[in-house]
């Protein structure tokens, strides 16, 4: 059970070659959007040893919590239809819950793959996690298996540990985007000392600083905060024309809410001179890319260009 997937799923993730920039400083980029079309990238490392812990407490019903656009409640959804969970998705924002028509593309995936959708209210969602909600959640639903809002868990961090192997020991930089701080902190698990680990945060604020730090006790870590575009799903032309350049020189399609921040900021870092000479550089691809049809319905009502690559 321990090897939830079937088997060593790391081993068939390519590293790719993307760039050399001045001073001799390579890019090279991990797939772990591979990983599976659905369940991709991150969410599918932390979901990995979070099924292997619910099938081994007898727990046939995953429960977890999002907003309407979130990539977690798809790839949750996603691997309860395909490995015989029933799921539930307790959703930010009761309005939705009479007009399906304006549910987002990864809410209209979820419930098509047979997650239950409850909406409940913004001030409700903001005390989801004490424990009269949660006594009051399993009165609704009976027993399940509690997945965190965005996944992040002791068993999230053990399966981002993963994402580093043997052979990444010769890049100098780790980097990766950052939502909860899960996956950095199982790739800090996982990194060695000459490693520099670079976190480029989805957030406006700083307070993954303290999330992080409370998740190891390594020190070789950085947050880079310069990235986020005003914020959480915050996009500019810049950045969307970045995603679709990047797609039409390299063929591979970035989100637009974490993979896409930190490749551009990596890039304006690099030409700055950040990193220092002959080093080598490798970014990992969180997956994401179910979120870019919700982004592009947004553009759409915008009039702004669309995100090519999907």
């Amino acid at each position: 059970m321990e090897d939830f997937f079937g088997s060593d799923f790391s081993k068939k993730v390519p590293n790719e070659f993307i760039q050399k920039f001045p001073g001799n400083v390579e890019l090279w980029l991990k797939r772990d959007d591979l990983l599976h079309p659905r369940i991709s990238g991150n969410k599918f490392r932390k979901l990995k040893y979070n099924l292997s812990e619910a099938r081994k407490k007898s727990l046939s019903k995953l429960l977890t919590f999002g907003g309407a656009h979130s990539n977690h409640i798809a790839a949750v959804a996603a691997a309860g239809k395909k490995f015989d969970f029933k799921t539930i998705g307790i959703i930010r924002g009761e309005e939705l819950a009479e007009n399906p028509q304006k549910w987002s593309p990864s809410l209209r995936y979820a419930s098509e793959s047979g997650m239950k959708l409850e909406f409940i209210s913004r001030e409700e969602y903001r005390v989801k996690d004490s424990v009269a909600y949660r006594e009051k959640l399993k009165q609704g639903f009976g027993d399940f298996y509690l997945i965190p809002e965005g996944g992040t868990n002791e068993f999230a961090i053990r399966g981002c540990a993963e994402i580093l192997t043997k052979t990444d020991s010769e890049f100098d930089y780790i980097c990766t985007s950052v939502g909860t701080g899960g996956t950095m902190a199982g790739i800090l698990h996982a990194s060695e000392e000459h490693q520099q680990i670079l976190g480029f945060s989805a957030l406006k604020s700083d307070y993954l600083l303290d999330e992080i730090q409370k998740m190891t006790g390594k020190t070789n870590w950085e947050l880079i905060l310069n990235y986020h575009f005003g914020g959480y799903a915050k996009v500019s032309a810049d950045l969307i024309d970045f995603i679709n350049n990047f797609y039409r020189m390299y063929q591979i399609a970035l989100d637009p809410v974490y993979t896409g921040k930190m490749l551009f900021g990596i890039f304006e870092l690099a030409t700055q001179q950040f990193f220092p000479e002959n080093s080598r550089i490798l970014a990992i691809h969180t997956g994401g890319i179910q979120g870019i049809e919700g982004m592009n319905e947004f553009l759409r009502k915008k009039n702004w260009p669309q995100i090519i690559g999907v």
